[in-house]
């Protein structure tokens, strides 16, 4: 428990800093707003409602997004990682695209789809795929081909092979893959929604810094932060949640 709360130290003395500065007046109000005034925006984005509706946007989009990164980054990693010959065809213009920054797309996406909602998730899926893709072929690739043998050995059929043993060998990396994807998500779509949006965060943080308003822009910057390290959380219990689980599964077989 101890240990866990070292890593709030350092965000208690920003806060004791930030306090003492803003009421000394080390720097202007306009360029960083004091907690107080934070505070209170905060509270009042929360009681208009105007806070939720522009988070939940951005969750919606978020998780949209990803659920079709899902849908195609872990079958196309499993294709590829099992079928390397195929992949070689397809490396040139996948790696091209992975270097290319999903908001540099975004003049051209809106040009093609309007700054309706398709053209922020496909910068979500963009941005996202890769990481799931790459660590989808990462776990596939990494499989122990002494348990490919045992399970030969076994006359385990190639179906049985690859259920039983090379999807659970790949498990924790898709996982991995997954956690990476839903940060760089965040990341795509707050710049997404600064660009072409009405609402989400982005648009709020956008809005905030055109008002001249430093304490919506800091409300914003926070309310990211915070989604963004909870969603991070969560995943982070399900990996160890679905890792244990493989090691009791793992154990009941053997037995």
């Amino acid at each position: 428990m101890a240990y866990k709360l070292k890593g709030y130290i350092v965000v208690v003395l920003i806060i004791i800093i930030w306090c003492i500065g803003s009421v000394n007046n080390y720097w202007s109000g306009y360029i960083l707003p004091s907690p107080e005034t934070v505070l209170g925006t905060f509270i009042s984005l929360v009681s208009s409602g105007t806070l939720f509706k522009h988070i939940g946007q951005s969750l919606i989009r978020i998780l949209l997004g990803f659920f079709i990164t899902l849908i195609l980054g872990i079958p196309l990693g499993i294709l590829f990682g099992v079928n390397k010959k195929i992949y070689v065809y397809f490396k040139p213009i996948l790696e091209f695209i992975r270097h290319t920054p999903p908001l540099a797309l975004v003049p051209m996406l809106i040009l093609w789809f309007g700054i309706g909602e398709k053209s922020k998730i496909i910068i979500i899926v963009l941005a996202s795929f890769f990481p799931v893709f790459l660590n989808t072929i990462k776990g596939v690739e990494g499989c122990d081909k002494k348990l490919i043998e045992v399970g030969k050995v076994f006359n385990l059929t190639k179906r049985q092979i690859f259920f039983k043993i090379v999807i659970p060998s790949a498990l924790p990396n898709i996982l991995v893959g997954m956690k990476l994807g839903i940060g760089y998500s965040w990341r795509a779509i707050i710049g997404a929604e600064m660009v072409a949006a009405s609402s989400g965060l982005g648009y709020l943080i956008l809005d905030g810094q055109q008002l001249s308003r430093s304490d919506v822009v800091v409300v914003g910057i926070l309310s990211i932060g915070i989604l963004g390290s909870l969603m991070d959380y969560i995943f982070s219990i399900l990996v160890k949640k679905i890792n244990v689980w493989r090691l009791e599964v793992d154990a009941n077989e053997g037995v």
